[in-house]
């Protein structure tokens, strides 16, 4: 029994649809439960719709657009034009219209979840009709019905007990006979409101499958080798990592890296279900696999994180930062769900490194502004170097304004403008 999950990048186009469906066909041996993100960039277009409704401005220039987007790559993979998916193409749409009109008067964070879930159920449904359209025996399901979650939106937490008495209940029997294909991201809430599960959370959907599954195995399908040990539209000479332990991987996502939902890592790790993150270009190839090893990574890790900022609270008098402090500020972070990607204190000062959310940024600033002198800076950028060598060091910082630097045996990390 697998988990496969394919992103929004393998899915772009019609192409992409065709590529999906030869993978699944080489493992039709296999009982196979595929996870679907939304099509190419279609989330952000949503996440742009959103903002016109919340603003009251017009949006159904955009609507049309992102409908003919899926409908392009609909006309490419069927030739009869009165397929049955055009049909529930056009009731996606009908439904993504009145949640946009319905927004203005919803909470926005609740409106944002119901928005974003449309790319994946569209996405969903073309590729499961394109699979049953080829000759697969394939079933469409809702994740909504399987992942169940608390009613916190934009990062629900998972419901473990329910989640699994669903998934073990209903879907071993069924894939037995069928592939199945359903949503990354989404869940329902007690409220039985749509939930979704932080930005591309998807990876973390498979993972929820496969823990209650006790899948043998995840595949994370990408437009990469494998886990290379940076970006390489930023550095040269990237390296692949044949292999990684559970531990590395999951410090790699904490400090930025991209390839992998940070979530992703601990349900695999806990059950011991291995996670290969492989090619789609190149399915022949073997990619990365993340397990429960002890060898050490063969190559130094570099990690960008953008869109940071960087806040120092100053105590007024001449005192010290005490535990106390940081207990009251750890509090707050907590309550406003800020994740710190670094932090350093000096006798008088302690400084965070956070990923950019100015409505978050104000929010901790206006219940903190009484009791210190607090200075902030954004739109920078967090550069995490894991098994760093001197010379690594030196080739990174070189020209660059270093706001924050912190060094570990392991781990060297800068806050640069």
């Amino acid at each position: 029994m697998k988990v496969f999950k394919f992103g929004g990048a393998s899915v772009k186009d019609a192409e992409g649809v065709k590529n999906v469906a030869k993978i699944i066909s080489a493992h039709k041996e296999d009982p196979l439960l595929v996870v679907v993100s939304a099509m190419g960039k279609t989330t952000n277009a949503l996440e742009e719709l959103l903002q016109l409704s919340l603003e009251h401005q017009s949006f159904q220039e955009q609507v049309n657009s992102l409908y003919e987007y899926h409908l392009q790559i609909v006309k490419a993979l069927f030739s009869d034009l009165r397929h049955e998916v055009h049909f529930q193409l056009a009731q996606r749409f009908q439904s993504l219209t009145r949640a946009l009109h319905k927004a203005k008067k919803q909470n926005a964070a609740q409106a944002y979840d119901e928005i974003v879930a449309h790319g994946e159920l569209i996405s969903t449904i073309i590729v499961q009709a394109y699979l049953a359209d080829t000759g697969h025996s394939c079933r469409w399901l809702d994740a909504r019905d399987y992942i169940s979650t608390n009613s916190l939106h934009k990062e629900a937490q998972i419901n473990w007990s329910l989640t699994s008495s669903k998934i073990t209940r209903e879907l071993p029997g069924l894939m037995e006979e069928e592939v199945m294909i359903t949503q990354g991201f989404i869940g329902r809430s007690p409220e039985g409101e749509t939930t979704t599960l932080g930005r591309e959370g998807s990876d973390f959907s498979a993972a929820i499958f496969a823990t209650c599954l006790n899948a043998d195995s995840v595949t994370i399908w990408k437009d990469v080798p494998g886990v290379l040990n940076a970006d390489p539209k930023l550095i040269k000479n990237t390296v692949l990592y044949p292999q990684l332990s559970y531990t590395e991987a999951a410090e790699m996502t904490y400090y930025g890296a991209s390839v992998i939902h940070p979530k992703t890592i601990k349900p695999l790790a806990n059950h011991k279900i291995p996670l290969l993150v492989r090619s789609f270009y190149h399915p022949e190839e073997p990619g990365t696999r993340i397990f429960e090893m002890d060898h050490q990574m063969e190559a130094p890790a570099i990690i960008f994180k953008k869109k940071q900022t960087l806040i120092s609270f100053n105590i007024r008098d001449i005192s010290f930062i005490t535990e106390r402090n940081l207990s009251h500020l750890f509090f707050l972070l907590d309550l406003l769900h800020i994740k710190i990607n670094l932090m350093q204190n000096s006798a008088i000062s302690f400084s965070i490194c956070i990923d950019s959310n100015p409505a978050k940024t104000e929010a901790l600033i206006g219940n903190l502004e009484n009791e210190y002198d607090i200075y902030y800076n954004s739109d920078l950028t967090l550069i995490t170097i894991k098994n760093y060598t001197p010379e690594l060091i030196e080739e990174l910082s070189e020209g660059k304004e270093i706001l924050l630097e912190q060094k570990t045996r392991s781990n060297f990390q800068i806050v640069v403008r």
